[in-house]
């Protein structure tokens, strides 16, 4: 298998950490491209251009991290990252985590074409507004005992899109103001494959 990707991209991070947790990491090769550049073996794969994008050994390419989190999980013998017994809950955070990945990258990337000011206009702020809600909900959610030797899906992709937002905006000061979520994230990232995928 090939996994395109880059080392900012929240969403290339999730598929990463997803290999390392199942084993499979020995099993894919990893293309680093810049999408933004339209790489050409990337929209070879995936005409959209967008990472990660998952080259299958039979040459089907998965898109989305999400998609390509349920195949890597589907293949993999390991513990189940959405074992049937929690799969709501699961699912349930792994939204939250989606949601917020997705307005902080729009956040970053709005701020890149257009400049900061386009915090100020409705878009801006109606992102900005998301990324409240979401961080105080995650904050009266989760706690550090909650966590478990194993890990799902929904705990990866709320750990990453939090690291995002320190890494990015880190004006959006969660930790501070959502202390029992700062332990409980402190704790996911001290696995090894948080570690070896660290935003740089």
């Amino acid at each position: 298998m090939q996994l395109f990707l880059n080392a900012t991209s929240p969403y290339a991070r999730l598929a990463r950490i997803i290999l390392l947790e199942k084993g499979l990491a020995d099993d894919v090769t990893l293309r680093w491209c810049d999408p933004w550049a339209d790489d050409s073996g990337l929209l070879a794969v995936n005409p959209a251009g967008r990472i990660p994008a998952l080259v299958t050994d039979d040459g089907t390419t998965l898109s989305e991290s999400m998609l390509i989190a349920v195949y890597l999980d589907s293949v993999s013998p390991g513990v189940p990252m959405m074992p049937a017994s929690q799969l709501v809950d699961v699912l349930h955070l792994a939204g939250l985590g989606q949601n917020l990945m997705d307005a902080a990258f729009a956040t970053v990337i709005a701020r890149k074409h257009d400049g900061a000011e386009i915090d100020q206009r409705e878009l801006g702020r109606r992102r900005q507004r998301a990324i409240q809600r979401i961080t105080q909900q995650l904050g009266d959610e989760l706690h550090e005992n909650q966590l478990t030797p194993s890990i799902t899906l929904g705990e990866i992709a709320t750990a990453v899109a939090l690291d995002y937002l320190a890494f990015r905006l880190p004006e959006v000061n969660w930790k501070k103001e959502h202390p029992a979520l700062q332990e409980w994230h402190a704790a996911v990232i001290t696995r090894d494959s948080f570690q070896q995928t660290a935003f740089v």
